[in-house]
C-alpha cells in the first residue's frame, strides 16, 4: 500500500503474464458484447428483448456464483481457470458457427447468454481469489487497481473495434474473435510458475457455501458495499438500452453504437488511472457513496440528451465515477477477507455486481417499453439517488470506514466456521 504507482505490480512475472492474457481475453469479450446486443436488436427491434438477454445472464450468475466460489475455495484455482476459460472459448466458437450458418434466433442467443454466465460463475470468483497469490500483500491494492484499469481500457477499445467489425464483417466475425481471445489467458495460465495448493477446506460443500455467507453477513462493510453496488446498477443500468438510443434517439449505426459502449469505459480508464496515481482517500466508503450519487445524476442526464457529443460526455462521466467506486470496493473486499474464503466472498460479490446490472438491464427494458428509453433512465437515476440519500442510515460502517487495512483475521469468525 506504500507504493505510489500501480505499475509496481507489473514487476512480478506471474501477475504480469496473467494481466496481459486477461487483457486480450477482455478485449474479445467486449467485442462480443457489442455484437450480441446489436444482433438481438437487429433481429427483434425490441428493448424488452434486450432486457431478456440481461435476465438470461442474471439468473445463472445469481444462482451458480456461490457454488462457483465454493469450488474455488476447494480446488486448484489455476486449473479451474484453465477449464472455465476453455469452456467459454468453445461457447463463443459455437455461436460464431451458428450465426455464420444463418441460425441466429433469439432463443439461441438467450441460451448462449445463460451458458456463458454459468461458466463465468466459476471463472470470475476463481480469478478474484487467484490474483492475491501472485503479488505481495502490501501491493495487492495496486495490483487490483491495475486490473480494473486494464478491464476499463479494454472496454474502451473493444466496443469501438466491435462496431467496426460488425459493420465490415458481420456479427459472426466478432464471435470468432472472442473465441480466439480466450486462448491468450489460457496460455498465460499454463506458463505461470506460481503453484498454490488448494485451500484446505473440510466438510460438506453446502456448509462451506453457507459459512461464506455468514462471514459476509457478520463483516458489515462487505455486505454494505455489495448491497449499495447492487441497488445502484439495478435502478440505473444504461448498457441494455444503448442499442435503443443508437437506433431511435441518436440515429446512429453499429459503429455509433460502438462509440456509446466505449464512452463509459473511456471515462472509467481516466477514473481508474487517477485512483492508481493518488493516495487512497481518507474515507473510501464515503467516496463510494458520493461517486454513486454522481453516477446517478450524469446517467439521468444522458437519458435526457438527444445529441451525440453530450451523450458521450455523460456516459464518460458515469464510467469514471463507477471506476472510482469499483476500485475501492475491490480493495476493501480483498483486504477484509481471509484466503480460505476469497472464492466464496468473490462469488457473493459477483452475485451483486454482475446480477445487479443484468437484472437492471431487464427492468430498464420493461420500463423503456412503457415510458421510453429516456424516461427509464431518468426514473432510474432518481431511484438510485434515493438509495444513496439513505445510505448513511443503513450503511454506517461503509460511511465511517477510514481507509485502514483490515487484517485477514481481524473479525472473530462465527463458531460454524470452525467446522468448515
Amino acid at each position: 500500500m506504500a507504493q505510489s504507482s500501480a505499475l509496481v505490480a507489473l514487476r512480478y512475472r506471474d501477475f504480469r503474464l496473467l494481466w496481459a492474457g486477461q487483457a486480450i481475453s477482455t478485449l474479445g469479450t467486449q467485442i462480443q458484447t457489442v455484437a450480441l446486443a446489436w444482433l438481438v436488436y437487429d433481429l427483434t427491434g425490441s428493448a424488452a428483448q434486450l432486457g431478456g438477454v440481461g435476465l438470461a445472464r442474471a439468473i445463472p450468475t445469481m444462482v451458480l456464483s456461490l457454488f462457483g466460489g465454493t469450488l474455488a475455495d476447494r480446488r486448484d484455482r489455476r486449473q479451474l481457470l484453465i477449464i472455465s476459460e476453455t469452456i467459454l472459448a468453445v461457447f463463443s466458437a459455437l455461436l460464431a458457427i451458428a450465426v455464420s450458418a444463418g441460425v441466429d434466433s433469439i432463443l439461441l442467443i438467450d441460451a448462449f447468454a445463460a451458458l456463458t454466465a454459468a461458466a463465468s460463475s466459476i471463472e470470475s470468483p476463481t480469478s478474484q481469489a487467484f490474483i492475491p497469490a501472485l503479488v505481495p500483500r502490501d501491493i495487492l491494492a495496486k495490483a487490483l487497481t491495475l486490473d480494473v484499469l486494464m478491464s476499463d481500457t479494454m472496454a474502451v477499445v473493444g466496443p469501438a473495434i466491435g462496431g467496426v467489425v460488425i459493420a465490415a464483417l458481420g456479427a459472426s466475425a466478432a464471435f470468432w474473435l472472442d473465441a480466439a481471445s480466450f486462448f491468450a489467458v489460457v496460455g498465460s495460465l499454463v506458463v505461470i510458475r506460481t503453484r498454490v495448493a488448494a485451500p484446505k477446506v473440510d466438510g460438506h460443500p453446502i456448509r462451506s457455501l453457507v459459512n461464506g455467507i455468514i462471514f459476509v453477513r457478520e463483516r458489515g462493510i462487505l455486505w454494505q458495499l455489495m448491497l449499495l453496488d447492487f441497488l445502484a446498477v439495478f435502478f440505473i443500468s444504461p448498457t441494455g438500452l444503448l442499442p435503443v438510443f443508437a437506433e431511435k434517439i441518436l440515429l446512429l449505426g453499429p459503429a455509433g453504437l460502438g462509440l456509446l459502449y466505449a464512452a463509459p469505459s473511456a471515462g472509467a480508464v481516466i477514473g481508474a488511472a487517477v485512483i492508481a496515481l493518488v493516495p487512497t482517500p481518507r474515507h473510501p466508503g464515503r467516496m463510494v457513496v458520493l461517486s454513486i450519487a454522481g453516477y446517478a445524476v450524469v446517467l439521468g442526464c444522458f437519458g435526457l440528451s438527444s445529441w451525440l457529443i453530450p451523450s458521450l460526455i455523460f456516459l464518460g462521466l458515469g464510467g469514471g465515477l463507477d471506476a472510482v467506486s469499483m476500485t475501492m470496493r475491490h480493495v476493501v473486499q480483498q483486504l477484509a477477507t481471509p484466503d480460505e474464503l476469497r472464492g466464496r466472498v468473490g462469488a457473493l460479490h459477483d452475485v451483486f455486481s454482475a446480477g445487479g446490472p443484468r437484472l437492471g438491464d431487464f427492468q430498464a427494458g420493461l420500463v423503456a417499453s412503457a415510458v421510453g428509453a429516456p424516461g427509464a433512465m431518468l426514473a432510474g437515476g432518481l431511484a438510485c439517488l434515493a438509495v444513496v440519500a439513505t445510505a448513511r442510515t443503513w450503511a454506517p460502517q461503509l460511511w465511517s470506514y477510514s481507509g485502514e487495512d483490515l487484517p485477514l483475521h481481524s473479525v472473530t469468525q462465527p463458531a460454524r466456521l470452525a467446522n468448515d
